[in-house]
């Protein structure tokens, strides 16, 4: 068997009192120097243990004071069982930034199964946890379907949902597709969840259907570090 690497021993031996509360958080830890001495490493591998630690999300470096234990992060659950299929952010307040016509290009085009250029409304809102943004949801729909109507996103009064605005004007939501993955956080995303860009987030795809139409397609965003998606499954009975 491999001998296990001197940077993953290291990084064990901070490991096991963070996890078990004997290096509380705001502890700072040894500099590299002093941990290198201690264990009878290089700095490089203490260097090394140490970013490892900070990648798992145990440790944060502060520059020019070193390695301090970083506090557990606040957790949220977002249910995506949601009766009224709309934002799905849960307990989280919504805020509405607002709606825009856009023209529709790639890869929505393929998502709403549109044209490259056909009109789509977008719509943008956020998820509040005592005012601090923790989720961000973008949808888009055919303006076709609403257009002319006082059923479009624009008119819509707060607290109505899309399956009735959309069933009202001849497009009852038949079927309901979700994708979940986890990608960096865009440029023009991260200014609205107050975040860098390339942070790694939780992104749920969901495309409501009518029949075989798509009618409306949407983003759920949430930092992977803080968001939790819940999802309650009913069995049948043998």
């Amino acid at each position: 068997m491999d001998r296990q690497p001197r940077y993953l021993w290291l990084a064990e031996q901070l490991r096991k009192p963070i996890l078990r509360g004997e290096m509380p958080p705001g502890t700072r830890l040894p500099s590299r120097t002093r941990l290198a001495r201690t264990y009878r490493v290089s700095e490089q591998i203490s260097r090394t243990a140490l970013r490892l630690l900070v990648t798992e999300g145990l440790v944060e470096a502060r520059p020019g004071s070193g390695y301090y234990v970083r506090s557990a992060p606040e957790v949220f659950r977002i249910c995506r069982t949601d009766g009224s299929s709309g934002s799905g952010v849960g307990l989280l307040s919504r805020e509405l930034v607002g709606t825009e016509q856009e023209p529709c290009a790639p890869p929505l085009s393929r998502r709403l199964r549109l044209r490259e250029g056909e009109p789509v409304y977008r719509t943008t809102s956020r998820g509040l946890a005592s005012d601090r943004p923790v989720t961000l949801h973008r949808s888009w729909e055919p303006a076709s379907l609403t257009a002319g109507t006082l059923r479009t996103p624009f008119d819509t009064s707060p607290g109505s949902g899309l399956l009735d605005r959309l069933c009202s004007v001849g497009h009852p939501v038949d079927r309901v597709i979700e994708e979940v993955g986890v990608r960096a956080l865009h440029d023009s995303e991260a200014s609205l969840l107050g975040a860098a860009p390339g942070t790694p987030v939780l992104v749920v795809e969901r495309t409501h259907f009518s029949g075989n139409r798509a009618v409306e397609t949407s983003d759920l965003i949430g930092s992977a570090e803080h968001c939790r998606l819940l999802y309650r499954l009913a069995l049948a009975r043998p």
